[in-house]
């Protein structure tokens, strides 16, 4: 899917034109550079206070947990984790500081956003096995965390939110901890990349190229085989029965389109509810690269707005 920079909102042109000159995509090599930069970012706000916990992994090593609690808690409210993007080979847990200030203006919540293990240093499962550690590790101290154990939610951004989806189907089959709600935004969903959105895909940010080598470091000598597992790849799952409740958002011109519309399609035909909006004319992670874009303020009002109603409406058993 060629993009034309004609097809893209007004007001994210701009912006796409800076980052196709910068970076225009995503090789091993960049990859492998943009790992090794570590970026310093202001936690500190008024209204959060900011934690760090280690959790012992199986092997005996830690896995670290950014957590972001509202100074003024009124209430228990939801406990959700959080994962980042990056295509599972680079970004830091200290960036859901954002969407933590957004949920917390709605309700009081508590969220927590793990360092999970980046595909450049461990591929494909170790990702998923620190989402699945850190998701019992909340459940776990529910009370201590003050957050309700019925409560429990799950989301996050591009592979953050493909993350979020395997996470869901991993936890439904275990059966040992019950999601509530499910936020996966604009997911990496299919290594096939066979859809019309996902080939040839030209659009800044993330095109299909960055998408390949992506795929390719996460699913280590996995990738390209027809055995490639659904909690790798959320696509491929052969049932989507009993998944939580959901929300996602997709650009237009985005390499993700496709496999989002068809993920929600599936969802949908397997009785589970879904809020969902595709944004016309808008590239990967839009809000978040031009949050004062009037497109930006509808998915993120409609994104939040699916929230709130989460929170007053979906509990487990």
């Amino acid at each position: 899917m060629i993009i034309k920079f004609g097809m893209i909102d007004k007001e994210l042109r701009a912006a796409g034109r800076v980052i196709k000159i910068i970076n225009n995509s995503f090789t091993e090599t960049r990859l492998r550079l943009f790992s090794k930069l570590k970026f310093k970012m202001r936690i500190k706000d008024a209204s959060i206070q900011y934690s760090e916990e280690w959790i012992e992994r199986d092997d005996g090593t830690k896995l670290r947990v950014c957590i972001f609690t509202p100074v003024y808690a009124k209430e228990i409210g939801p406990g959700i984790l959080w994962f980042h993007g990056g295509g599972y080979a680079i970004g830091s847990p200290e960036r859901a500081k954002g969407v933590a200030k957004k949920f917390m203006e709605v309700s009081d919540c508590v969220l927590f956003a793990p360092e999970y293990r980046l595909s450049l240093d461990a591929p494909y499962p170790a990702a998923l096995e620190d989402a699945y550690t850190a998701l019992l590790w909340m459940k776990e101290n529910a009370e201590r965390f003050g957050i309700r154990s019925n409560q429990l939610m799950v989301g996050g951004d591009s592979a953050g939110g493909g993350l979020t989806a395997a996470l869901s189907l991993y936890a439904r089959d275990k059966g040992e901890v019950k999601i509530a709600f499910q936020m996966p935004l604009y997911p990496m969903l299919d290594d096939r990349m066979t859809s019309e959105s996902a080939m040839e895909n030209n659009a800044p940010v993330w095109n299909s190229k960055s998408n390949y080598n992506a795929w390719k470091l996460y699913l280590g000598d996995l990738f390209g085989s027809q055995d490639v597992p659904s909690y790798a790849a959320p696509s491929r799952a052969p049932d989507y029965h009993n998944l939580p409740p959901t929300v996602t958002f997709v650009g237009e011109l985005e390499p993700f389109r496709d496999e989002t519309i068809q993920y929600v399609e599936n969802l949908r035909r397997a009785g589970v509810p879904v809020e969902f909006e595709v944004y016309k004319g808008c590239y990967h992670a839009f809000e978040q690269i031009c949050p004062n874009a009037e497109v930006s303020k509808k998915a993120i009002t409609f994104f939040i707005g699916a929230y709130e109603y989460a929170v007053k409406h979906y509990f487990t058993e």
